[in-house]
């Protein structure tokens, strides 16, 4: 499978595979280290008060010289590694990163309701707790649903942000982006890119202004470490700095080093898992019991499918499958996201969002394409209905 991180990186001498594995890191070998330090202070020594005082100010004002940060709610060296590298990879200026995806999110929402920017156009499918976060106002915006076709007439001058995730989240439906920012026009294009990862696709050059990725899923890889981060411009981060500086919403260090080090091989396992989810999807589609099948076109280690049999029995009659929310680990998910991830939204809405109740969604990982097709189809057999 051909990919994105096989071409050149813009402004690199080398390819995009080459600065996964590199970037972040470029100054350890000055620093006489091979590995990244893991910096776990969470206050650093202020001899010069008046400096740090005006230092202080910058930091509170968006701004990060990426000196001794005085305290490590307001940025960590661990953690700006993670975003160095992780907007280099998305092409972007910056990149701000928090304790989870939902964190992520709902700084930009409320750094536009601050900004007299309330209002929300969201275009579904999404994530689950996305979707629900839009609806409830709870930080202070509105949201208005719209299809892609109609997101142009749906902007006004207090749009803060056009919220859409490609592919989404259970259904894996796509969205042509560079023709959804050309209708955006000046209001913000906020692109999840949590399933494709910038491996497959990177909204910022098709013309997105905000890259979201829920960094526990594929940056970190190993379903063992909680993130979300922001790739953006300059301008847009120091709004997202300046709320995480007053909302305590900072990436652990600890997280830093391992979303750091998941980078260095997201290419390799992105193609191998998406080699075996294609494979996986191939066979789905001519198996009896599989109604209907979704799989991107850009691809990737996401398949959701429809199936004639009890798809909650199915979920249960894995064995080498872990039946689990969350994906992006190096070992296989399933589950019912009516059941579970999108739970949480209204029927209504999830019928409109196309997430039907026979839809099983299902995270593939770097085990063997007969290991796993062994264990469907002898879940398939023992749900039927």
């Amino acid at each position: 499978m051909t990919t994105h991180a096989e071409t050149p990186l813009a402004g690199s001498a080398h390819s995009w595979n080459t600065r996964a594995v590199h970037a972040g890191k470029d100054d350890l070998a000055a620093l006489g280290l091979h590995a990244p330090p893991i910096d776990l202070s969470t206050t650093y020594p202020s001899y010069d008060v008046v400096g740090e005082a005006e230092r202080l100010d910058e930091f509170a004002a968006g701004h990060d010289d990426g000196g001794p940060p005085v305290y490590g709610r307001v940025a960590n060296p661990t953690v700006r590694r993670f975003e160095n590298a992780l907007a280099e990879l998305e092409g972007a200026e910056a990149a701000v990163a928090f304790a989870s995806g939902m964190a992520a999110l709902s700084a930009c929402l409320l750094a536009q309701v601050a900004a007299g920017k309330p209002e929300v156009v969201g275009i579904r499918p999404m994530y689950g707790t996305t979707d629900h976060l839009l609806e409830s106002g709870l930080l202070g915006n509105t949201v208005r649903w719209v299809t892609p076709d109609e997101a142009a007439s749906a902007i006004t001058d207090r749009t803060g942000l056009v919220v859409v995730e490609s592919p989404a989240n259970p259904t894996l439906t796509e969205v042509d982006l560079r023709a959804l920012a050309d209708a955006c026009g000046t209001a913000p294009l906020l692109v999840d890119n949590t399933f494709a990862t910038p491996v497959l696709q990177r909204p910022l050059t098709l013309g997105a202004s905000l890259v979201l990725h829920s960094a526990t899923k594929y940056l970190g890889g190993h379903g063992d470490v909680m993130g979300g981060v922001i790739a953006c411009s300059e301008e847009f981060a120091r709004s997202l700095r300046q709320v995480r500086f007053m909302t305590g919403a900072m990436l652990h260090p600890m997280a830093g080093y391992e979303l750091l080090r998941g980078l260095a091989t997201l290419p390799v396992r992105v193609r191998a898992a998406s080699a075996t989810a294609a494979e996986l999807a191939r066979r789905l589609a001519q198996h009896p019991r599989v109604t209907r099948v979704h799989y991107p076109s850009v691809g990737g280690a996401m398949v959701s499918f429809e199936t004639s049999a009890d798809p909650v029995a199915l979920v249960s009659a894995v064995r080498l499958i872990t039946p689990a929310v969350s994906l992006g680990s190096v070992d296989s998910l399933i589950q019912h996201p009516a059941s579970l991830t999108h739970r949480i939204m209204d029927e209504v809405a999830r019928k409109d969002a196309g997430i039907s109740p026979d839809l099983v969604r299902l995270s593939v990982g770097l085990e063997d394409a007969e290991d796993l097709w062994q264990d469907l189809t002898t879940a398939l057999t023992h749900a039927a209905r």
